[in-house]
């Protein structure tokens, strides 16, 4: 399943006020991996950054004025995103000012004619309702290390996200090895490449009662966690 993780920085927070996009960062994962391909851009908004969004992001008028418009780059923009699942927080900010910019454009086409959105702010909501499910509330819920945000940006936060979007909804899977193996020396390597297979039997230690049971009661706190998607049950509930 190919995912793009994405967000925007803005110059306020209306798109029918003329506010702008001026900042886009995304984040391409394929069956949850990262695959190294990012859209990371900045844009001339053509009006000035409001005071209150400077705060937020610290993104400047002057650094602005010398980076290109959003139409420049909006055809590459729609190709990195199209036919992807966005995954976005607070996706009715983000695609409003998308869909602003690319009316601006005359464009025939919404990002939900080249995408599906899927709005991590309203699963937080669904998992954890009554509490504060801002992005660095769900890091410091799930543990994700935001300590080098003392600015919002684009492409810092769309990996702030993945973090999150990876605890919310994979229970175990930060637990599985990404396809490593070790070679002789103990040292990581592909899988295949320098796998030696251990000599010897190999023995099987059951697990005791006591133990089957501790491992269910955490089952059911990863279920609870991730809304009923720990991917050890999906594992064994194939075998």
């Amino acid at each position: 399943m190919r995912q793009v993780i994405f967000d925007t920085e803005t110059t306020g927070l209306d798109p029918k006020q003329g506010h702008r996009i001026i900042e886009v960062g995304a984040i391409e994962i394929i069956n949850r991996r990262k695959t190294g391909r990012t859209f990371h851009r900045y844009f001339k908004p053509d009006r000035e950054v409001d005071a209150g969004a400077l705060a937020v992001h610290g993104i400047s008028n002057e650094f602005l004025s010398t980076q290109p418009r959003f139409g420049e780059l909006a055809d590459e923009l729609l190709e990195f995103l199209s036919g992807a699942e966005l995954v976005i927080h607070n996706a009715s900010f983000d695609v409003s000012f998308m869909d602003a910019e690319l009316e601006r454009l005359k464009h025939k086409r919404k990002v939900s004619d080249v995408c599906q959105i899927h709005d991590t702010l309203v699963l937080a909501r669904k998992l954890h309702p009554g509490q504060r499910n801002s992005l660095d509330a769900l890091c410091k819920r799930y543990d994700v290390d935001n300590s080098n945000r003392e600015y919002h940006g684009a492409l810092l936060d769309a990996q702030l996200l993945l973090d999150v979007y990876l605890a919310m909804t994979g229970g175990q899977d930060s637990l599985i090895l990404d396809d490593v193996g070790l070679d002789r020396q103990g040292s990581g390597s592909a899988a295949g490449d320098g796998w030696v297979r251990p000599q010897g039997l190999l023995t099987v230690l059951s697990a005791s009662q006591e133990e089957l049971l501790a491992h269910e009661a955490l089952l059911e706190k990863l279920d609870k966690e991730s809304g009923g998607k720990t991917v050890w049950r999906k594992i064994t509930s194939q075998v």
